[in-house]
């Protein structure tokens, strides 16, 4: 397992070699190997150049914002975003985040599975039905890694909490992946993970966002100055004060999507 520091120094000054694009992405997503001094791992890059334009996010921002889901995710010492920089490569400025791999028997602790047989200690968020007519629920697990998760997502007002976005390396923690859409100053919050709706937060994460609030009026605010606007690190500090306030995981908005599509 690769140490955080040296990471982040293999990502900052290694060499990139594209292997290949991840089809699946909506943003050009490119999988990358990156070596530095005989150590060698893989990568993801995104670079700037390959943002689709957004209608309520200002172009060429979405990699900065990746990297501002890391800054956020070190500071709550939960590690749950995987270490991303923003750096030059191959085809000019992106975001570069370290690959995860996933045991091939990974668990999977969301997904869509049966309404009459949702899995002791599961959440049911959404109810579908397939091209048979037959009831799914869509379902996470009742786990501490996903609340922390879910805790981080209202921090970051993360506009797209896939099920596929959270993966489960060997080392047994979680990781969320794919934050450009987020740290939006309007409530924009899209998640699978509304298990705990208005349940109170848990202890560790009180203290998390005390903790949270102190560095954002410090080096952390000026670090995510480097990548938001002014307004948009000040909405950090206000979702974290209003999840302080509350003591409770958010309710879904009544404005917007509660749930992104496609979930999974």
């Amino acid at each position: 397992m690769l140490a955080e520091a040296d990471a982040l120094t293999l990502l900052e000054r290694g060499g990139i070699e594209i292997e290949g694009r991840l089809v699946d992405a909506s943003n050009t997503t490119l999988r990358a190997e990156i070596s530095l001094d005989g150590l060698t791992r893989r990568c993801v890059y995104k670079p700037v150049r390959g943002e689709r334009p957004l209608w309520d996010f200002p172009d060429g921002t979405l990699a900065g914002r990746e990297v501002s889901a890391y800054l956020v995710s070190r500071a709550t010492g939960w590690d749950l975003v995987p270490p991303t920089i923003l750096r030059d490569g191959p085809l000019g400025p992106g975001a570069v985040q370290l690959w995860i791999d996933e045991p091939e028997e990974a668990p999977s602790l969301i997904g869509f599975v049966p309404a009459y047989d949702v899995p002791d200690g599961w959440f049911p968020v959404a109810s579908a039905r397939d091209e048979d007519g037959d009831a799914f629920a869509l379902a996470h697990a009742d786990d501490v890694r996903l609340a922390r998760l879910a805790v981080f997502d209202a921090v970051i007002n993360n506009a797209d909490r896939k099920g596929g976005h959270v993966l489960y390396p060997a080392s047994g923690g979680v990781h969320g992946v794919d934050h450009g859409v987020s740290f939006h100053v309007e409530n924009k919050l899209r998640t699978v993970l509304w298990g705990w709706t208005g349940e109170p937060l848990p202890e560790e994460a009180v203290l998390v966002l005390e903790q949270l609030l102190s560095d954002l009026s410090g080096p952390l605010g000026d670090s995510l100055e480097e990548h938001l606007t002014i307004s948009e690190v000040q909405h950090v500090t206000l979702r974290a004060r209003r999840l302080l306030r509350t003591a409770r995981f958010p309710q879904p908005p009544t404005d917007w999507p509660a749930i992104p599509w496609p979930p999974i």
